[in-house]
C-alpha cells in the first residue's frame, strides 16, 4: 500500500491510503437501488474520479473542498483510472502533520504579484480616463479577493489564483485583437470589459477553508456574476460620474460575455467589443481545459468525453 501518492502517478492496480481534497461530490443510487458516493479526489498534480459503493454518508456535497483521508484501490473504467474507495472520512485533529497541505492545494502556475502588477500597468495605459477610473474602483473593491480566487468550481482555472491567470491571459489576447481590428474596435472599452468581466465572482463563490470554491453564495445562486458585475459597474459609474453611455456599454460587455442565453448570457453581444470579449473568454477557457486534460494523457491517446467541450480530445504524438 502506497501512502499519499500523487494522483498524477496513479495507475490501475495501485492500493493507496492518504489525504486528498474532495470535489464534485454527490450521493447517487445504483441500478440495484443502493446508495453510493460519486466524487472526485484532487491534489496539486491532478484529479481522479472515485466511487464508494453502498455509501450513504455522512460525507456529501457540503464537504466539497475539504481534505479527506481515504483508503482504496485504483481500477480501470472505460480506459480511465478510477478509485474504488474502501474507507473515507474527514480529517481530524490527530491528522495534523500527516500530510502537506501545499502538496494538495493546486495553485495557478504564475507569479501572482507579477500578474497583478501587469494588470495595474495595463490600466495605466488606458487613455480613456473614465474607463481607467472604473477599473481602479473595481480593483479597490475586489482586489485582495481577486488575487487569490479560483476561476471556477470545477470547469477551468479551478485553482488558487486561477481567476487572475485567466484574466491576464484574456487581456493579453484583447490587446492583440484590438490592434488587428483597430478600425472597428475601441481598444480602451475592450480592455476594460475584458479585465472586469469576471470580477463579481468574488461575490458569487463560497470558498472552502483551503480557498477553493465549495459552493455558490446566495447572491451567486440568485443573481450570478454577470448580473452582479453589471450592478458593480453601474455603482462605480454613478459614484465616479461616468457618462451613462460608457456605463451602459461596460454593463453590456459584462452581461453578454457568455455569448448566448443557453450559455448563461443575459443578452447577446451586439458591439464589436462585446463580440470579441465573448470569443476571447471562450478561447482561453477552452484552451485551459485542453491544458489540464492533456497534462494527464499520453501521446497517441484520446481522452474520455469532456462535459464542458461535449467531446473527447486527442493528444497527438510529439
Amino acid at each position: 500500500m502506497e501512502y499519499n501518492k500523487a494522483i498524477s502517478s496513479l495507475v490501475s492496480g495501485n492500493t493507496i491510503e492518504g489525504f486528498y481534497i474532495l470535489k464534485n461530490t454527490v450521493i447517487r443510487k445504483s441500478s440495484a437501488g443502493k446508495p453510493y458516493l460519486s466524487t472526485a479526489l484532487m491534489d496539486k498534480t491532478g484529479s481522479i474520479e472515485a466511487r464508494a459503493w453502498d455509501y450513504s454518508g455522512p460525507i456529501s456535497s457540503s464537504n466539497e473542498g475539504s481534505v479527506v483521508k481515504i483508503r482504496g484501490t485504483v481500477s480501470d473504467y472505460k480506459g480511465t483510472p478510477q478509485l474504488i474507495i474502501d474507507k473515507i472520512r474527514l480529517t481530524e485533529d490527530r491528522d495534523n502533520g500527516c500530510y502537506d497541505l501545499s502538496a494538495l492545494v493546486p495553485a495557478a502556475p504564475i507569479d501572482r504579484q507579477a500578474a497583478w502588477k501587469e494588470l495595474t500597468d495595463i490600466t495605466e495605459t488606458i487613455a480613456d480616463e473614465d474607463y481607467r477610473k472604473v477599473i481602479q474602483w473595481m480593483m479597490g473593491k475586489y482586489g485582495e479577493q481577486f488575487k487569490m480566487l479560483p476561476g471556477g468550481k470545477s470547469i477551468h482555472h479551478a485553482f488558487i489564483g486561477g481567476l487572475m491567470m485567466h484574466t491576464v491571459s484574456m487581456v493579453r489576447i484583447a490587446g492583440k485583437m484590438a490592434e488587428m481590428y483597430g478600425d472597428i474596435v475601441d481598444k480602451d472599452l475592450l480592455i476594460t470589459g475584458t479585465m472586469l468581466h469576471d470580477w463579481a465572482k468574488c461575490e458569487e463563490f463560497s470558498l472552502s477553508p483551503l480557498g477553493l470554491v465549495s459552493d455558490y453564495s446566495l447572491k451567486g445562486k440568485l443573481l450570478g456574476h454577470l448580473a452582479m458585475g453589471a450592478q458593480a459597474i453601474a455603482q462605480a459609474a454613478l459614484e465616479l460620474g461616468i457618462p451613462e453611455e460608457k456605463s451602459v456599454l461596460l454593463q453590456h460587455m459584462i452581461l453578454s460575455h457568455h455569448g448566448e442565453p443557453e450559455f448563461g448570457a443575459a443578452i447577446r453581444p451586439v458591439c464589436a467589443e462585446s463580440e470579441l470579449l465573448y470569443m476571447i473568454d471562450l478561447i482561453d477557457s477552452r484552451m485551459q481545459i485542453y491544458r489540464e486534460t492533456l497534462a494527464e494523457m499520453q501521446p497517441g491517446e484520446f481522452s474520455s468525453k469532456i462535459f464542458a467541450l461535449n467531446k473527447s480530445i486527442y493528444r497527438h504524438k510529439e
